[in-house]
């Protein structure tokens, strides 16, 4: 192990040795850069353009161009690029990982690469995980930009359609990736092709990578439009479920996040319910999916912890940053079966539109790079599913932080007690303390026996996510106390002291002046004096030890815990970190094993006496890493099945995008009508059977029903000598037909129908594909009992599905363009489709009314009427 690692920091070594060659040569042009007035180096950006169009490559100009925003950065923001800094530009650059301690400026390292890639003209992404930072980065780095010459987009929520479209052809465009991924799922459903806001992705820079290729990996990105689902079965399996006893009725693994009834419980369900059997389709309604969902509501969904109420909604907390997680829902009915547990009012079910995994999304970009603080334990996932190289660049100043050892207690009580003790003795001699908690309500618990303590403090947690840049930013002045969820706000630097600009602002508030009216002269005295304040306490906090980290529970994966000490620390900052756990903490609790208590056990503590013990520690680390595993490999598996469905809808997407841009689609749909007639024929008139035995009254019945008005064609017409002849015969009268009803109208009137046809059913058809291969993934592990293996068997009956629907597309398109009512004139674009699909064959020369319905509304798990013995979703409800 110790000669894997050693190997690790060789290669680190050497790269980082080899790329110092490359440093030498920007610090070789600092000198003429300097030299020059504003306009000669903002001219440089033109220069460079004009190279790189007669030959020269981005690496033949890298040394240059990082050396002429290095001095852009100095004369605008009044900060220069490090060495260090400038070597984590050349590994984004390169489509790597640059890890970055906190505090050594990641947010300057981007504008290096993001320049030069820039220059190319295809556009930059910077991804960040807020749109509070995207928001700051724009504006902050954004001033280097611009003096350069270069365009800065924003893109944020709510931004309408025009400046959005402005933001992405911006040289840069900043955002966060939830904007990227939903404005690249939005895309592939416009009508027309000017509504599609995105250029084609050319160069990614990721800020807190990790953050987003791996903890949010998991989560898809879903557009959801309206269901029809009933919502009154939520409150009804709201009130059975609490009825219900752990252990007896249900049974509820804490590990692996699972629920299940049992015998008893599902007997006692059905009495309650007074059905006879929960499993049996009900008027359409699946009650053991209703009784599942209700389940995990109850036993593994906790309030303040994986979600809040807020406002009379149910909103997402994020499990690895803390955050709200605004306009997302769980899936599949929890999120409902949750809003009845919690009393709120229920949204109703959704049906997905398009989906998509940040793991697919982001491999779509050219190049990719990324920054973090902590991305060297995550290594294997960055190369193998990325392709990422993870290059560790060295802190401008030594760390000199002190992370002590953990101390472990027997119960959590006593763990908290030390946690009071550590906190006032820190306040009591004015050292800042920031105390790091996995859950809100750990955070609440805390805050509520510090008031009793009446030690002043903050809190930040997903429910006061509008001041956590304030809260943070104070963080490292003299006693002052915060206590923190995950979130401890990434992309914040808490510097010691105090954050002059955040206490110059406050101040000018306090004096009830309106910011956005201050004159800048105003603005910089109070500026000036504030920074003589906080360099004055800075240098006071870090007599006291600096900053001190307290960890009330050891996270699943090491790197969030390496995210909470990293807030100590910075840049050569004096600091302390230290974590507190108990036996009845989750992790230890569900991962840590007999060892830990088997020690505990065998010294025969007391309840208050702590352990500081290296087996201990060696076994925190072990049942991390159990849990690391078991989420790499979760996280893999989700890939492998995506990876089926990215393919099918890139091939959607792609022709997609075809139809959006080709003009005239005429051979395309008469080309699908020869794939439908073909496909009769195979059905009817096959080629293993003679002509006399063909069934020419079921033909003739298809053909009239897709393509030809009644009685155009008889029994007699079909009855050919040879299957060639009758397939000849066919494509002529189709042919002609669709000849006969362009001439009806205007050849451009024609041109646009077959557009949006074409358009609106492949997103019909796609959003149903999405639904059924929803229950194709939700019941295929059940396959390993057959002794399949449920990856094989989920790709080759995905691919059957995929192309039932592609037949399916063809087949509607072709039913839609034959048998819809045509308009001599030509529509406005807008109302070109109403009653497209919904307008039935068309076939009569009245005025269409309106379909209604006649009797009961056939459910989806019904038997299908058209006799076939199938359930209505499976058959004629496709």
């Amino acid at each position: 192990m110790f000669s894997f690692l050693k190997k690790i920091f060789d290669d680190n070594e050497r790269e980082l040795k080899r790329l110092s060659q490359q440093v030498a040569k920007v610090n070789s042009w600092e000198k003429t850069m300097q030299a020059l007035s504003d306009d000669e180096l903002r001219a440089k950006t033109a220069e460079f353009k004009v190279r790189l169009n007669t030959g020269e490559t981005l690496e033949d100009l890298l040394p240059e161009a990082f050396a002429v925003v290095r001095e852009a950065s100095w004369r605008v923001l009044g900060l220069r690029h490090f060495d260090e800094q400038i070597l984590g530009g050349i590994v984004l650059h390169q489509g790597r990982i640059a890890e970055m301690k906190t505090g050594e400026g990641k947010t300057l390292v981007a504008t290096l690469p993001a320049y030069l890639n820039a220059l190319t003209g295809q556009g930059v992404h910077i991804v960040t995980v807020n749109d509070y930072l995207a928001k700051r980065d724009s504006e902050w780095m954004g001033a280097v930009y611009k003096f350069l010459g270069l365009s800065v987009g924003l893109i944020g929520h709510g931004l309408d359609f025009g400046d959005r479209k402005k933001a992405y052809a911006a040289d840069i465009t900043y955002g966060t990736n939830n904007e990227f991924g939903f404005d690249y799922l939005r895309d592939n459903m416009v009508l027309y092709e000017e509504q599609m806001v995105q250029r084609p992705f050319n160069y990614a820079i990721i800020d807190e990578v990790d953050s987003i290729l791996i903890d949010e990996a998991r989560t898809p990105l879903i557009i959801s439009g309206q269901g029809q689902q009933s919502t009154d079965l939520y409150y009804k399996f709201a009130q059975v479920v609490p009825r219900l006893r752990a252990g007896e009725d249900y049974e509820v693994d804490e590990k692996a996040r699972t629920v299940a009834p049992t015998e008893q419980g599902v007997t006692k369900v059905e009495r309650m319910l007074g059905v006879e059997n929960l499993y049996a389709d009900t008027e359409g309604d699946d009650l053991s999916h209703f009784l599942m969902q209700a389940l995990r509501a109850h036993a593994l969904m906790q309030r303040d912890r994986d979600y809040v109420v807020k406002d009379g909604q149910v909103l997402i907390v994020d499990e690895f940053t803390g955050r709200l997680m605004f306009g997302r829902r769980y899936s599949d009915g929890l999120h409902q079966a949750i809003e009845a547990k919690e009393g709120v009012k229920i949204e109703t079910e959704s049906q997905t539109l398009a989906r998509i995994t940040f793991q697919n999304f982001f491999r779509m970009y050219k190049k990719l790079a990324g920054m973090t603080g902590t991305a060297e334990t995550e290594e294997e996932e960055f190369r193998n599913i990325y392709g990422l190289d993870v290059l560790v660049i060295p802190t401008h100043e030594p760390m000199i932080r002190v992370d002590h050892p953990d101390v472990v207690y027997k119960t959590e009580e006593a763990k908290f007690k030390a946690v009071l003790e550590e906190i006032a003795q820190c306040y009591r001699r004015g050292q800042p303390v920031l105390v790091g908690t996995v859950s809100i309500e750990t955070s609440e618990r805390l805050s509520a026996l510090l008031k009793r303590q009446g030690i002043p403090h903050q809190v930040l947690n997903a429910k006061y996510h509008e001041k956590e840049a304030e809260i943070v930013a104070q963080a490292g002045r003299l006693s002052s106390v915060t206590i923190a969820t995950n979130m401890a706000g990434r992309g914040t630097d808490i510097l010691l002291g105090g954050n002059p600009e955040f206490l110059a602002k406050e101040k000018l508030l306090r004096q009830g002046k309106d910011l956005a009216q201050v004159d800048e002269e105003t603005y910089e005295s109070v500026l000036k004096e504030m920074k003589e304040q906080c360099a004055a306490e800075h240098d006071q906090v870090v007599a006291k030890g600096g900053l001190h980290i307290i960890g009330t529970e050891r996270h699943e994966a090491r790197r969030i815990d390496n995210q909470l000490r990293g807030r100590s620390g910075r840049q050569g900052d004096p600091g302390s970190s230290r974590f507190y756990l108990s036996l009845e903490d989750d992790l230890l609790r569900l991962f840590g094993g007999e060892s830990i208590s088997g020690v505990m056990e065998r010294l025969g503590l007391e309840e208050d006496q702590p352990i500081e013990h290296g087996l201990l520690s060696r076994a925190v680390e072990n049942a991390q890493r159990k849990v690391e595993a078991r989420n790499y490999d979760i996280r893999k598996q989700l890939l492998e099945y995506d990876n089926v469905m990215n393919m099918q809808r890139e091939v959607i997407y792609d022709q997609r995008r075809e139809v959006l841009v080709k003009a005239d689609h005429k051979e395309t749909v008469l080309g699908m009508a020869e794939l439908v007639l073909a496909d009769y024929l195979d059905t009817y008139c096959s080629e293993n059977v003679l002509p006399e035995e063909w069934d020419l009254k079921a033909l003739q019945m298809v053909l009239e029903q897709t393509f030809f008005p009644p009685r155009m064609i008889t029994q007699q017409d079909l009855a050919r000598e040879s299957r060639e002849e009758l397939e000849q015969f066919l494509k002529e009268k189709v042919h002609t037909l669709y000849e006969e009803r362009e001439g009806q109208t205007e050849p451009e009137h024609m041109r646009e129908l077959e557009r949006v046809v074409l358009l609106r059913v492949v997103d019909s058809k796609w959003m149903e594909h999405l639904d059924a291969m929803d229950e194709l993934r939700e019941g295929i592990g059940l396959r390993a009992y057959g002794q399949h293996d449920p990856l094989i068997e989920y790709q080759r009956e995905a691919y059957e599905m995929f192309q039932g629907m592609v037949a399916r597309i063809q087949e509607d398109t072709v039913h839609y363009l034959f048998k819809i009512q045509l308009s001599p004139k030509k529509p406005q674009r807008k109302s070109a489709f109403r009653n497209v699909i919904a307008g039935g064959d068309g076939a009569d020369d009245g005025p269409r009314q309106p379909y209604r319905r006649k009797g009961k509304k056939i459910g989806r798990n019904d038997p299908c009427p058209c006799g076939s013995g199938k359930k209505y979703k499976k058959c004629c409800g496709r």
